[in-house]
Parts: C-alpha cells; sequence; structure tokens
C-alpha cells in the first residue's frame, strides 16, 4: 500500500501560532534569567508563566494597526498576563526573540529530515545488495560504454547520501545558535549572562558575536545544504527517469491500480514522480540563492532578508521533506527488469569489450596506436554492419597474428567486468 505524504510533522513547525509560542518560550526563558540575576521578582516570573498566553486572532488583529507582528504578541500578551508584563521583553530587541526562535525552527526542521533521510540511506543499502550482481550497461555520454552492475548504482547513492547526512547535521549545529544581545549586538541594556542562561534553556550556543541580528551566512550555509540534498536526489530521479525510457525500459516506478498516464494515450506510464522531485530540486536551488543573497545586510541590520526568508525556509524544508517522501516511496516500489538490462547490453554487438581487446594488444607488445586503430577499425564495421564484433575480431588477421582463438573467447566475459564489485562494497560498508 503507498504511504500518502501528511505535512503536520513538518508543516507545524512553520504555522503562526506555533513560531509564536516559541516568541512566547523565549521571553518567559528571558524572565526566568533576569529572575536568577535578581532583576526581576521570583513572584512576577510565577505570575508571567501561569497567565502569558496569545491568540493568533488577536494578535493578527492588534498587528493591523500596530504593523508589528513582535510589538502585537507582545501586547496580547500583556492583555493577558497584566502589571507583571512590564518585565516581559526587558533589554530585549525584536531580532532577539525572532531569530532565536528561527533557529528552534531549524534545528526541529533538520530532525525531520535526517530521520528520512536515514531512512531513504536504509532503502539504498538494501537495494545495493539486492542488485549486487545485475549485471547492467553502464552508460557516459548517454553511448554504452562498459558492464556495471544495478547495485553499484544504489552503493554510490547511498554513499553520496551519507556525506548529506553529514553535512546536514554541520549545517544543523551552525543554526545551533540563539542571540539575545539587544538592539546592536552590544549588551547594552541586557546582560551577557542573560543570554547564556537563555541559550542553554533552550539547548542553544550564544552567537560569539552579533549585531542586531544572527549572521545570515549560517542560514546561507543551511539552504544551501538543502539544495545540496536536492540535487542528490535530483541526480536518483533523473537516472530514472532515464532507465524508464521506452527503448531501455530497465526499470519503472511504482504505477498504482487506477493510475493512469495520460489523457489521450491509455498506455503510457510516466516517471511522473521522479520529474516532480526534479522541479522541486530548481526551486530549492533558487532559495539557496537568494539565502546568499541575504547575507550582505546594511550595517548592522536591515530587514530585507526578513520577508525573503519567511518563504524559502518554509517552502525548502516543507519541498525536501516531500522529495525524500517520494524517494522512499518510489524507491521501495521501483519495478526493475534484469533481463531487459541483460537485452539492452547485447544490442551492441559485445562493442563492449573493445577496451579490453585494445589492451590485450598492448600487453602482447603492439604500440597503443596500433592496437587503438585495428580495434577502432573492427569496431565501427561491426556498428555498420551488425556484424557481432568477437566475429570480426577473430576475422581480422593482424590481431589473430598476436592473440589466440582461446585468449579472444577468453576477453569477452562479463564477469571480468564485475570482479571488484565486492571490494567497492566493502569500501563502501555494505559488506
Amino acid at each position: 500500500m503507498i504511504e500518502r505524504y501528511t505535512l503536520p510533522a513538518m508543516g507545524k513547525i512553520w504555522r503562526d501560532d506555533y513560531r509564536l509560542t516559541l516568541w512566547l518560550k523565549i521571553e518567559i526563558a528571558a524572565c526566568e534569567a533576569w529572575a536568577k540575576k535578581g532583576k526581576i521578582p521570583p513572584e512576577a516570573v510565577d505570575v508571567i508563566k501561569q497567565k502569558a498566553a496569545f491568540s493568533w486572532e488577536r494578535v493578527k488583529e492588534i498587528e493591523e494597526t500596530t504593523q508589528h507582528d513582535v510589538l502585537a504578541f507582545l501586547t496580547n500578551v500583556a492583555e493577558n498576563v497584566g502589571d507583571e508584563a512590564k518585565y516581559i521583553h526587558l533589554g530585549l530587541t525584536s531580532s532577539d526573540v525572532l531569530d532565536t526562535s528561527l533557529s528552534l525552527q531549524l534545528i526541529e526542521a533538520s530532525d525531520i529530515l535526517l530521520e528520512k533521510m536515514t531512512k531513504l540511506i536504509d532503502v539504498l543499502g538494501q537495494k545495493a545488495l539486492e542488485y549486487k550482481d545485475t549485471l547492467q550497461m553502464g552508460r557516459s555520454h548517454g553511448i554504452h560504454a562498459e558492464p556495471i552492475t544495478f547495485g553499484l548504482k544504489f552503493a554510490l547513492w547511498y554513499d553520496e547520501m551519507r556525506r548529506q547526512i553529514e553535512r546536514l547535521e554541520d549545517a544543523k549545529e551552525g543554526i545551533r545558535v540563539g542571540k539575545i544581545s539587544g538592539a546592536v549586538g552590544t549588551f547594552a541594556n541586557i546582560e551577557p549572562e542573560i543570554e547564556e542562561l537563555v541559550c542553554e534553556s533552550l539547548g542553544l550556543k550564544p552567537a560569539p558575536v552579533s549585531t542586531q541580528i544572527i549572521q545570515r551566512d549560517r542560514h546561507a550555509y543551511f539552504v544551501a545544504v538543502l539544495a545540496g540534498i536536492a540535487s542528490s536526489l535530483d541526480k536518483i530521479a533523473t537516472e530514472i527517469r532515464n532507465l524508464q525510457r521506452t527503448d531501455v525500459h530497465e526499470v519503472e516506478e511504482p504505477f498504482g491500480k487506477g493510475q493512469k498516464g495520460s489523457s489521450a494515450m491509455p498506455h503510457k506510464k510516466n516517471p511522473v514522480v521522479s520529474e516532480r522531485i526534479c522541479g522541486m530540486a530548481r526551486l530549492i536551488r533558487g532559495n539557496a540563492q537568494v539565502a546568499f543573497e541575504n547575507v550582505a545586510l546594511w550595517h548592522e541590520r536591515d530587514i530585507s532578508h526578513s520577508s525573503a526568508e519567511r518563504v524559502i525556509l518554509p517552502d525548502s524544508t516543507i519541498a525536501l521533506d516531500y522529495m525524500l517522501h517520494k524517494m522512499i516511496q518510489t524507491l521501495e516500489g521501483l519495478r526493475v527488469f534484469p533481463d531487459q538490462m541483460l537485452t539492452n547490453i547485447e544490442k551492441v554487438y559485445g562493442l563492449i569489450f573493445s577496451q579490453r581487446v585494445m589492451l590485450s594488444l598492448v600487453e602482447k607488445g603492439m604500440s597503443r596506436e596500433e592496437a587503438y586503430a585495428l580495434v577502432q577499425r573492427n569496431a565501427m564495421k561491426a556498428w555498420d554492419t551488425k556484424v557481432p564484433f568477437k566475429n570480426l575480431v577473430l576475422g581480422e588477421s593482424e590481431i589473430m597474428q598476436v592473440l589466440t582463438t582461446e585468449e579472444v573467447d577468453a576477453l569477452f566475459d562479463y564477469s571480468y567486468h564485475t570482479q571488484h564489485v565486492d571490494y567497492i562494497f566493502k569500501r563502501v560498508g555494505l559488506l
């Protein structure tokens, strides 16, 4: 049964009411820190913790007048808390709350993505082992090259996705910073220890130095890593699309009962999910460009990054979450046709052994240039005449003066090309 993608886990992180819940958590943490320093009476903090609340509808209503989201939020919280609200947001600037909460959101988003990436790696590893010895045509420039195994493709994707996990973990740690240092980051109206206490309570590290904001090179790197992961998924999806082409037809995406491929052509089964993944990768790569544009702001801060981030950060994390879900689903249900893979190998009249014939001639003492010319001449003849390349080699007097019939027979052996597959799998860690 195909599991449908549902948004709640990732979508919840970017809901407006959840964002304000994080704001309130930060504000309360700051009040608790001030109380430890003796600046706020402990009983006032108790009242704040009991009464502090907000209504998203009320915040939106206030913002219609204030045109400032944080002030609207603080006004609504004050309506619920009463006189003790004077201690809330003490010494803070809006970006202390905005940027610290954004870090918390991105950490949560990272955890969801890492969980899905771990599942994807498991699927890639399983498929690599399943098809470790399944012979397939290797292609370069879209042209038949030499045999590989289908499992090697999965092993390569498995290894690449492990690197992407390491990058996302690094980006997650890079964004695990908070900032409670005031209007331009100088702690003029708030003590550095308050920042340390707040960050510790939230599981964050204080940014070593900041302006009014946490510096956007951190966010740019984060989105760049998301774009890199999306590009790896794009790579896998592009390969599936190519292998599903009618003239190749070595794999097929899952195609459910009742699914339709075309409104006009009932026979169509198109790689639509893989195409969707490729398209969404382009969006995330575009968002990475925007994230880099956000690094350079005026002086200690302007607001040009803010509006862009409200789009690119939710969109990139949600899109990648969806892409990972669909890729796992596609690979788990992928239809594979080993017989067609072998048929495709045999379409080129044995030309895949051309390099081995050439190298054997060189080993026997022939110059590389002469060997290349001899082999190429017969290879081109095989293309033109559709006569098996091995027959032409056996009929080529200049070659047979150097090689015996038995040696030529031994050269046309598929296992020669796959003899080191186990070694590669061990190096990747799959065996």
